[in-house]
């Protein structure tokens, strides 16, 4: 019997090599691994492709292989120094769009995407905890928010002109793992963590695993449509310091507002005033329809994978 072709792009990235780990130890399907760069280490069985997401070598590549099922995890989730919007926009947007086409004409059956929490955007009046039928919001001023709010869009317009393409869209919140190392990572490094008067800035939290565990088994679930993936609960970054054993430095908005444009007037940060927002008002996910209707329990909640990390992390540094 022939078996299905599974495509991975972004298969080199931290998630996208646990999921190419997960899918290959299956010997139902054959999986193909895309990304821009050679792999550090290539798993016996899988197929490695090196192409531009944004490339007409991905049309080419979905010819050869005919895959049933594309999980499409390609994004710029950390620009590096020289990166900028142009160049992002052009990975996130039309390397999606570029993908998308590909599917549609070599009969893809389905495609798995990883959005994010922060498609929703970061609004004073969001709901204390987001459902999947609330609005995509996602702000301009942040380019990775943006980016995730005109693919869901994108893919939405996919969705009404061509059905015969399944989706499952995944609005990832926040990951953490025993080797997980990102932008909010780096905010609990610190000595001491910043918090703005007047909000609990609160965190959702999933497992690596967790996510990996949702996105395989969507290619095989009858269920489409949107979830939103994390774990139970959330933790305000008060308890996060308490947590850590840190403290936390209380500024008020208009302050550290003031104090970003300064700096990054002067270089010595990347972050700019905006980002007040990205703390203040960080949306928080319900998981009741990834649980209920697709069918999948994320194993450890937010303070539990919180706990994980943290753990892994005192581990290092004794």
């Amino acid at each position: 019997m022939t078996r299905a072709s599974i495509l991975v792009t972004g298969s080199s990235g931290y998630l996208g090599s646990l999921v190419v780990a997960e899918l290959a130890g299956r010997d139902d399907i054959s999986v193909v691994a895309l990304d821009v760069r050679e792999p550090a280490q290539r798993l016996p069985g899988v197929n490695y492709e090196v192409a531009d997401i944004r490339a007409p070598e991905v049309d080419a590549i979905l010819a050869r292989h005919r895959p049933r099922v594309v999980v499409h995890l390609a994004s710029i989730v950390t620009p590096g120094k020289d990166s900028n919007r142009e160049f992002e926009y052009s990975v996130d947007v039309d390397g999606t769009r570029n993908l998308l086409e590909a599917c549609v004409r070599h009969g893809v059956k389905r495609i798995i995407v990883s959005s994010s929490g922060a498609a929703y955007g970061y609004h004073a009046d969001n709901p204390d905890w987001l459902r999947e039928s609330d609005p995509v919001r996602g702000n301009q001023s942040f380019a990775y928010s943006w980016h995730k709010r005109l693919v869901e869009e994108m893919l939405a317009d996919y969705r009404a002109q061509h059905p015969q393409l399944e989706q499952i869209i995944f609005r990832i919140g926040t990951i953490l793992g025993a080797t997980v190392h990102n932008q909010i990572t780096a905010l609990f490094e610190k000595p001491r963590l910043i918090a703005i008067r007047g909000s609990d800035s609160p965190f959702v939290f999933i497992h690596d695993r967790d996510v990996v565990g949702a996105i395989v088994q969507g290619v095989d679930s009858p269920v489409t449509g949107i979830f939103n993936v994390a774990g139970d609960g959330k933790l305000s970054i008060f308890e996060i310091a308490q947590r850590l054993g840190k403290r936390c430095v209380v500024f008020p908005p208009a302050v550290l507002q003031a104090a970003l444009w300064l700096l990054k007037k002067f270089h010595l940060t990347q972050y700019g005033p905006e980002q007040i927002d990205f703390l203040r008002y960080r949306p928080v996910l319900a998981n009741r329809r990834l649980k209920e209707d697709f069918g999948y329990v994320p194993r450890l909640s937010s303070a539990e994978v919180f706990e994980l990390w943290r753990k892994a992390r005192a581990g290092k540094s004794t």
